[in-house]
């Protein structure tokens, strides 16, 4: 398993061939999945990997991107956020879940 890409879309594609393939969203108090219509709570997901990008230019292309699982739903999917000045508010409960703790 590669944790070292160069590029938000490598890590994206290498995400997905180890079998995130859901798109998800982030609202302020719970994850989208809108392809298969679920809003996944704090308690109904983890996160297995967290990848930080900085823009080479322009700090506004930093963003991170999450590999997301849940049992409850039986899905994994990628998140991508941005983050700095134009992340969006989110509840606590989601701030402290999209903590990122390495076993």
């Amino acid at each position: 398993m590669n944790t070292n890409y160069d590029t938000l879309s490598e890590a994206i594609e290498g995400l997905k061939s180890q079998g995130y393939s859901e798109d998800l969203n982030l609202k302020s108090n719970c994850i989208e999945c809108r392809s298969l219509g679920y809003k996944l709570m704090a308690e109904d997901f983890i996160v297995d990997q967290v990848f930080r990008f900085e823009g080479d230019s322009n700090p506004g292309d930093s963003s991170v991107l999450y590999a997301i699982s849940s049992e409850k739903y039986d899905l994994k999917g990628v998140l991508v956020d941005a983050y700095g000045a134009y992340s969006d508010p989110l509840t606590s409960e989601m701030i402290e879940k999209l903590r990122y703790r390495p076993k």
